[in-house]
């Protein structure tokens, strides 16, 4: 009866389902290591279907373009306006270029298109396995003697690696553009002290960095996607707490990442 009692009470079901909380938490890390050292082992044995990889590509890169270039875009208008009037005032108006084009190509550019194409792709990516996986067509997969990491997993992070940097480059360009229109149409700063400015705040290892960070985020977003779909049980339930978690763990991915790369190389 006092056992009965005690797994009744509110205090013991929030302490279980903290562990199973943790034990999801751990399980998850174990299958994310397990699979990226198995995808990595398969690319570098060149055992890659190009065709897939090229499919995979569109999606990845032209597909997620309109959205992550709105994002970007929008959030370096954001920024320029409200900062280029206050710098114009304090007679800082040279320096407006150099602040928004750091900040694009250092965080905003690539953190905004991680967090687009998380949002768009890396969700549908991880739905569409989970599917796969509780509609047992994974299995048919591994009766037909075809390795589904081989499949599934290798063409998509190939593709993530592949495509996130030309998206990184596309969509900073686009950033830096638009804080220079905001920042003309905000503070009457011109265009040419703006670029200037731009030219003279931008640094070769600025860029090489953001790269970078698009092939370890690219790589990151796409197995993430990967394995929480591969992983999924349940039915139509599975399917959405898969792409759920595919979601959020890819969000605190790429931002660890993010201020992993700000401690090596800005700290």
């Amino acid at each position: 009866m006092r056992e009965f009692t005690l797994k009744s009470t509110i205090t013991y079901k929030v302490y279980r389902q903290m562990i199973l909380q943790f034990e999801d938490f751990l399980t998850t890390i174990g299958d994310i290591v397990i699979y990226a050292k198995e995808v990595i082992s398969l690319i570098l044995k060149r055992e890659i279907n190009w065709k897939e990889v090229l499919e995979q590509c569109a999606r990845f890169g032209i597909s997620s373009l309109p959205i992550t270039l709105s994002i970007v875009g929008m959030s370096s208008v954001i920024v320029a306006m409200q900062v280029a009037g206050e710098m114009v005032k304090q007679g800082a108006g040279n320096y407006v270029g150099m602040l928004v084009a750091l900040l694009i190509v250092r965080e905003d550019g690539i953190i905004m298109s991680g967090f687009a194409i998380i949002s768009m792709i890396g969700s549908s990516i991880a739905s569409e396995i989970a599917t796969m996986r509780v509609t047992e067509q994974v299995d048919a997969i591994k009766v037909l003697k075809v390795n589904p990491i081989r499949y599934l997993f290798v063409p998509r992070v190939l593709s993530g690696v592949l495509m996130m940097p030309p998206v990184l480059v596309v969509a900073s360009v686009v950033g830096i553009v638009g804080g220079g229109i905001a920042s003309h149409l905000a503070s009457g700063l011109s265009y040419r002290a703006y670029f200037e400015s731009v030219w003279h705040g931008l640094f070769m290892k600025d860029m090489n960095v953001a790269l970078l960070k698009a092939v370890v985020f690219g790589f990151t977003i796409a197995l993430i996607s990967c394995v929480c779909g591969y992983t999924a049980k349940g039915g139509a339930r599975g399917v959405g707490e898969a792409t759920t978690k595919a979601v959020v763990w890819a969000f605190v991915g790429i931002v660890l990442w993010d201020l992993l790369f700000s401690i090596i190389f800005f700290f």
